[in-house]
């Protein structure tokens, strides 16, 4: 039923079992292409092309911020009237075209072909495309594909189909080799080699990331691999790393002082490493990031805050402001809640937090300028409007954009949420 309410009641301590009201309406997000802004810069010899319309080119140059003499890892297959017509062979236009890029981008070693809302709709099958050309051009390039359609989906979707994609290729870990961790989920280089460290500091063996910065140094999975996820959108990646025998690590995600530390005690734990361990490497960096959230904490300790539906970080982030900073929540919306990757973000939620699973955007905007909150954490074509009725926003795509994980980021994914209310106060003075 659209826009089913199940009534809010306070659950007792957290929000572990609370009830969520489920949204179903008009929806207002980015597509899962928009994931390629940051995919390309972290795999370095793949390359994305999309094979969609001159509206998705427009999408991706436009978020990406690409001058026009760069020669970025990323382009769009156009679409045109005549694949649309039926009168061209779309699989072999598809060839014609990855032949010519590869021809002159010797450095690819992999190439994603990436699916999207028009090539959904004329039924090409990118899948048989990968296959026939992966086998074309073994060894030197290999051709996986994923959809980052906007259909039914959300943007940050679109990593987690891309990672998906390359789980069934990933190397086997050998028999009796040692266990090993895999940290899941696109991070900022600066953040992955701190990780590194610290994990290398605590003493957890065999360390590797996914995605990998290249495409030869992707992770080996298996019966012995442990994997953590580092962001909370990565549903279907972590169903195919079970699926080949890879074991989740259940924790909180490494936003803040406090879920940065929980992470790491989560993943030290899995190999039989004590919490007081973390804690000793930890202390320096933890009280780095606690002097910096309290700086921060000036401008936010009080304020209430309105998460829109938009990049499923809403929870973890609700959380970090709540417990670190002292704000007050108005409603935390997310586009899907998955319970069993949620469930220590979700047990660290005071009682009494309204959770809204999905969207309706008429909906939510009602209870949004009811509430009047401090400020609104939205996607790009809400916020503008809100603007202009006086509410403070911030757009939620640039949390993912920026580097907001572990303790030395700790200061800074807090000034994202203090500027905008820094800024409303200078235009009120």
């Amino acid at each position: 039923m659209n826009g089913a309410v199940i009534p809010l009641q306070a659950a007792a301590g957290d929000c572990s079992n609370a009830p969520v009201l489920r949204e179903r309406g008009q929806r207002e997000v980015f597509c899962g292409l928009t994931g390629i802004v940051w995919l390309h810069r972290k795999i370095q010899d793949a390359f994305f092309l999309v094979v969609g319309s001159r509206t998705c080119a427009h999408l991706i140059q436009s978020a990406a911020g690409v001058m026009i003499f760069a020669e970025p890892r990323f382009a769009t297959a156009i679409i045109d009237e005549r694949d649309l017509a039926g009168l061209a062979d779309a699989q072999d236009e598809l060839d014609r075209v990855v032949t010519r890029l590869l021809e002159r981008r010797s450095d690819i070693r992999m190439l994603f072909l990436v699916g999207s809302c028009p090539s959904e709709v004329i039924k090409l099958d990118l899948s048989r495309a990968a296959a026939r050309l992966s086998q074309r051009f073994a060894p030197q390039v290999r051709v996986l594909n994923y959809s980052g359609s906007g259909i039914e989906t959300t943007f940050t979707q679109g990593e987690d189909a891309c990672l998906a994609a390359l789980v069934p290729g990933l190397p086997a870990l050998a028999d009796g080799a040692e266990a090993s961790l895999v940290v899941v989920g696109a991070l900022a280089d600066i953040v992955e080699d701190q990780f590194s460290r610290l994990f290398a500091q605590i003493g957890v063996p065999r360390v590797a990331f996914l995605p990998a910065r290249l495409s030869s140094a992707m992770p080996a999975v298996g019966p012995g691999t442990h994997f953590i996820l580092a962001q909370p959108f990565l549903a279907d990646t972590a169903r195919a790393l079970e699926a080949r025998g890879a074991r989740r690590v259940a924790a909180p995600f490494p936003l803040g002082a406090e879920g940065t530390t929980r992470w790491f005690e989560a993943a030290a734990a899995a190999f039989g490493i004590a919490a007081a361990k973390v804690a000793e490497v930890t202390t320096a960096p933890r009280q780095r990031a606690q002097a910096a959230l309290a700086r921060q904490r000036i401008a936010l300790e009080g304020k209430s805050v309105f998460f829109f539906p938009d990049s499923q970080l809403e929870i973890p982030l609700a959380r970090f402001l709540v417990r670190e900073l002292g704000m007050q929540l108005t409603e935390v919306g997310t586009p899907y809640l998955h319970r069993e990757h949620m469930a220590d973000e979700l047990a660290w939620l005071p009682a009494g937090t309204s959770l809204s699973e999905g969207q309706h955007v008429d909906k939510q905007l009602d209870r949004c300028r009811a509430a009047r909150p401090d400020i609104v954490i939205c996607g790009l074509g809400l916020a503008n409007p809100l603007e202009a009725e006086g509410l403070t926003t911030k757009w939620a795509i640039e949390l993912v954009f920026s580097p907001i994980h572990g303790y030395e980021q700790a200061g800074d994914l807090a000034e994202l949420f203090a500027r905008p209310l820094r800024r409303r106060q200078l235009l009120a003075a």
